[in-house]
């Protein structure tokens, strides 16, 4: 039976670089926009329940003697692709869930995701539904038959073509069908997006098992360019294929998460969509996949930063936008899809974004700190990437002394946020640094000048008496966990008596048994209404931290807690609520790169110390 919305952490996702799908360890294919990530979604019932479409390819449970099967699931190892399996007294059944990677630097409106049926013990009788919703079930379809193994959807862009290797037949629009198969038989579905009349090719089981025999080969190969020899490597690359699925590969722009309108707190309107390229998330991203040898993303990610940058070189507007479509496209309507209930009933369900309007001045520093990372960067870069960095740099070095919204892209007005200040001082720093290094033509003396007045002003108006701690913004003595980056990008020594008693204030007010809240919304307002869980993007910052301090078995006790709320398959979310559960949209770049952060510090730190780690007094933290 399907359940009616199952936890958000109880799902996999599978890929193929241009879009991505969830499917909940029901073995509901339950989100999946076409032929993008930012593309109007084809299954969504992970948003609306009755109204948003679903694939379904599982167990039937309805005659077992002795009750429900038990499921479990899990990735094939250094992969993306999904097993999910039925246990029952009747046998053992697999459904075998990807998606090929047929040139996926190509743009197309060819998605395919293939699912194969496996028993390994007794006989399964598996049960498949097919019910697309297009344009966020906004569209009707028309089904036509071809057989009664063959189908296809006709929504109003995009066509939908299933087939199967077992009959199924129509009800109503939709699509239903069963097949029961003892030990060692196997099944195949395979469904196809396409341009409005046109025909994939069919794909018989022998076809589906050589996609799947190649889809393991890409991935093994893939990761075989990592550099990760740490503890935690299983985590880490799993954070590594997370990363790469949720990057567009044709334009390399990854995006925050594959889904939209999942809630932060349930019940409540923090319901945003994250399909989207995030300047600093993608440039975070593309530094964590650089540090693990990966620096051909991080160069595809330059590449589409620095065509954003020229785009609006002579716009006289902002020289970034804080995000744009995976395409670069700017405009992102915020629309509220009113006809769909939301997550456990969390309205309203957004697409687009009105945060792509606001001014972020940090973006700039995480842009220049991830493509000043590497010599490899630097030289792929030349000359000419140097002078559109430095373009960037002279704008920011008159302009960086302004109120914005911030990183957490509240709502609640413009504001002097210490967190800007600091990543404005990282983009000229960095500027600086590199033009020393490569002997790049700079206005060296005015980029000095304008990071040295950020270090002072940081130090005399971000920096609160009363609190003992750098603060959220400088009219006020709210804490702020984005300041966890401060040792991290060397704006200031992580055991400066400053930096500890500034961690320590962070722990006392935002640290909830290792987890972190981003700051708090009540001593904050932050003009939306309702609280959220701790973010695990935090969570990993202060890890990272309390290693570069020396509190090594603290930080490994705490990094091994954050990783026991990762879901069955390694993933995480945005946040994490008050009993445990993922919240927010699902997987969440953000979250995985900043485990890879936090790993490689800690890992190298303890490394360094060359034992096991105990406390000061000898005792397992």
């Amino acid at each position: 039976m399907r359940r009616v919305y199952p936890p958000i952490g109880e799902h996999g996702m599978i890929g193929d670089l241009q879009s991505c799908a969830l499917v909940s360890s029901d073995g509901v294919l339950d989100f999946f926009c076409a032929p993008r990530f930012d593309s109007p979604s084809v299954f969504a019932s992970l948003v609306d329940h009755d109204k948003g479409g679903y694939f379904r390819l599982a167990a039937d449970d309805s005659e077992l003697e002795f009750g429900a099967s038990t499921v479990r699931q899990l990735y094939l190892p250094e992969t993306a692709i999904l097993v999910t399996r039925f246990l029952s007294h009747h046998g053992v059944g697999e459904v075998v869930d990807f998606m090929p990677l047929a040139d996926p630097e190509k743009a197309s409106a060819n998605r395919r995701v293939i699912r194969i049926l496996r028993v390994v013990r007794g006989s399964v009788r598996f049960e498949l539904e097919c019910r697309p919703r297009f344009d966020y079930a906004r569209a009707p379809h028309e089904l036509v038959l071809r057989g009664d193994r063959s189908a296809v959807f006709r929504g109003p862009d995009l066509d939908l073509h299933l087939q199967s290797t077992f009959p199924f037949r129509r009800e109503g629009e939709d699509v239903v069908g069963s097949v029961t198969l003892g030990v060692g038989e196997t099944a195949a579905v395979v469904m196809d997006t396409t341009l409005p009349g046109r025909i994939p090719e069919p794909l018989g089981l022998e076809q589906a098992e050589q996609e799947h025999e190649r889809t393991t080969k890409f991935w093994h190969g893939w990761l075989r360019g990592s550099a990760f020899q740490g503890r935690w490597q299983t985590m880490v690359h799993r954070s590594a294929i997370t990363l790469k699925l949720l990057t567009y590969a044709p334009t390399g722009a990854p995006v925050a998460s594959a889904t939209f309108g999942l809630p932060e707190q349930f019940g409540g309107e923090r319901n945003w969509d994250y399909r989207y390229c995030w300047v600093r998330d993608g440039a975070l991203a593309s530094r964590a996949m650089a540090e693990l040898g990966f620096v051909e993303e991080a160069d595809a990610f330059r590449r589409w930063l620095t065509d954003r940058l020229r785009e609006r070189k002579h716009t006289g507007r902002e020289p970034l936008q804080i995000m744009y479509r995976v395409d670069g496209e700017p405009l992102l309507v915020e629309e509220e899809l009113d006809h769909l209930e939301g997550y456990e009933k969390s309205a309203p369900v957004r697409i687009g974004n009105a945060a792509a309007d606001q001014l972020q001045l940090d973006v700039y520093g995480e842009a220049i700190w991830a493509l000043t990372q590497s010599r490899e960067l630097a030289e792929v870069s030349g000359y000419q990437g140097w002078q559109t960095l430095a373009e960037v740099i002279d704008w920011l070095s008159g302009n960086w002394d302004r109120p914005d919204e911030g990183i957490w892209e509240t709502r609640g007005g413009r504001k002097d946020f210490t967190f800007s200040r600091l990543m404005c001082w990282v983009a000229l720093d960095r500027g600086i640094r590199l033009a020393h290094t490569y002997a790049r033509p700079a206005d060296l003396a005015k980029w000095t000048a304008a990071r040295d007045e950020i270090l002072r002003q940081v130090m005399d108006r971000g920096w609160s008496e009363s609190r003992q701690a750098f603060v959220q913004h400088y009219n006020g003595d709210v804490l702020d966990a984005s300041l966890l980056f401060m040792p991290i990008v060397g704006f200031i020594s992580p055991r400066d008596p400053l930096w500890l008693s500034t961690l320590e204030a962070i722990e006392a007010d935002l640290v909830t048994d290792s987890l972190v809240h981003r700051y708090d919304p009540e001593a904050s307002p932050d003009g939306l209404r309702g609280n959220e869980g701790t973010f695990s993007l935090c969570t990993f910052l202060y890890v990272d931290a309390l290693a570069r301090a020396g509190r090594l078995d603290q930080a490994r006790y705490t990094f091994d807690k954050m990783l026991t709320y990762a879901n069955h398959v390694g993933l995480f979310g945005e946040e994490i609520g008050p009993t445990g559960e993922q919240l927010g949209n699902f997987p969440q770049a953000f979250t995985h790169l900043s485990l890879i952060f936090a790993a490689t510090t800690l890992g190298g730190q303890l490394k360094q110390r060359g034992q096991r780690g105990t406390t000061p007094h000898g005792r397992a933290w």
